[in-house]
């Protein structure tokens, strides 16, 4: 398929596809999917190699958000049945986060519903913040706490922070038809303050809340130019009680073209499955690791993942491996331009003439720490973000998965395309969703 051929190619060079050719990509049929994978892959490979880059997500503040993003289970008015609790203490965060790392993640993401945080949330975040880092040698830390005020950004960097998540989420056409509390243009500039900061950028999308092709292919042009580490893709789960609960679009091949798509437009950065990989991709979930090369281990903010165990198997299984705390996870070219996040001037994902973008590296949702990416030395890479997952919490920025209050899809669903196994389009799957009662926040122990 001349297509393909074409992609593949820019993407060895970090060429931009035309919006005509990321369109394409998701208009293609099934028949054509396992090209579509296999012409993805030949990109991520080529430039992250075989390895799976694992992280892991810390919810520190639970439920109450008063922003009202549709999509989330700690909204404003949200009914969904989940976990509530205020502030972890920082102790009882880094043993939540000990977890996920002896499970092999690099990267734990703080993640706290709310529209954003106040400067006393701040010095508490910078506490757990060093808490984790003194128990956890070498670990990356990715903050997601929301729309940041001046300053912030910087207080975060200076506690050890590596990286910070906040989603863009969804076009910015669409954006007040899922949120009405904040708007597309505050992620974008706390997206902005965590690069000039100097922490490595994560911001990603939800897909499967009614958006087209166009509003799909928006976003990810929107992230490219924005130039994050890495990209947190997630699929919505449709919690019960939340004005998206009906969302059941999303098939398995759905996902994957979403994702290929990504892998295109932004082939040498992370690319991270977050939230809604098990209840959308569920048997493909395999597949999925031809395009993306990271992942988040155990459960999510609100809802449960699959279990760490399952997750080793599957990456082994489909012959990659995980990524270890000594390699880097983003190319040398991103890691080592000078006063960029890596691509910026080079095409890669996006050229962002932010001021200070630190030094990114990972991709991922952080980690640096002087100019290198935070545990690693040479200024390799982050990774282990664990910013984004469940449904990211703080309202106005939250990322990898969904599910807190603002910005993440813990529940994520439907999105433009079929629906869920035999099923037919629409019809809901609430078999798939589990919510969790287990982890931080409870005597239970994590799934990791």
């Amino acid at each position: 398929m001349d297509l393909l051929n074409t992609l593949v190619d820019k993407g060895l060079r970090r060429e931009l596809p035309t919006r005509e050719e990321a369109l394409a990509v998701l208009a293609t049929s099934d028949d054509d999917l396992l090209d579509v994978v296999t012409a993805a892959g030949k990109v991520r490979r080529h430039w992250f190699g075989r390895r799976v880059k694992l992280n892991y997500l810390v919810n520190l503040k639970s439920g109450l958000c008063p922003e009202d993003c549709s999509y989330c289970s700690q909204r404003l008015g949200s009914k969904a049945d989940i976990l509530k609790y205020t502030w972890l203490k920082p102790d009882e965060a880094s043993q939540a986060a000990a977890a996920g790392l002896a499970g092999g993640a690099k990267r734990v993401c703080l993640v706290a519903s709310g529209r954003g945080p106040t400067d006393r949330d701040v010095d508490r975040v910078s506490k757990t913040i060093k808490a984790i880092k003194d128990q956890n040698e070498g670990v990356e830390v990715c903050a997601c706490l929301g729309l940041l005020s001046d300053g912030q950004a910087e207080r975060l960097r200076e506690a050890g922070a590596d990286a910070y998540n906040h989603n863009l989420n969804t076009s910015e056409s669409t954006y007040g038809d899922i949120t009405t509390t904040h708007t597309y243009a505050d992620r974008v500039d706390t997206v902005h303050k965590a690069h000039a900061a100097g922490l490595s950028a994560c911001s990603g999308l939800i897909a499967g809340m009614g958006e087209t092709d166009e509003d799909l292919v928006d976003v990810v042009f929107s992230l490219r130019e924005l130039d994050p580490d890495s990209v947190p893709v997630n699929f919505l789960i449709p919690f019960e009680g939340t004005p998206l609960a009906k969302e059941w679009n999303l098939s398995p091949q759905r996902c994957l073209r979403i994702l290929a798509m990504v892998r295109f437009v932004c082939p040498d950065v992370e690319v991270r499955i977050a939230g809604g990989r098990e209840v959308h991709l569920r048997t493909m979930q395999p597949l999925a690791l031809h395009l993306a090369n990271s992942i988040f281990l155990g459960d999510y903010l609100t809802s449960e993942g699959q279990a760490g165990k399952a997750d080793l198997e599957m990456i082994a299984d489909a012959g990659f491996e995980v990524e270890g705390a000594d390699q880097v996870t983003l190319p040398g070219h991103r890691v080592g331009a000078a006063g960029g996040c890596g691509s910026h001037a080079s095409g890669g994902c996006g050229s962002t003439a932010e001021a200070g973008c630190g030094p990114h590296e990972d991709g991922g949702c952080g980690s640096h720490e002087g100019a290198g990416c935070g545990s690693h030395e040479g200024g390799g890479v982050c990774g282990t973000a664990a910013g984004t997952t469940d449904a990211v919490s703080a309202d106005a920025g939250s990322a990898g998965a969904v599910s807190a209050g603002a910005g993440s899809a813990d529940a994520v669903s439907a999105g433009a395309g079929s629906a869920a196994g035999v099923r037919g389009a629409g019809e809901a799957r609430t078999d798939l969703v589990a919510v969790r009662r287990r982890g931080a926040g409870t005597d239970l122990a994590p799934n990791a």
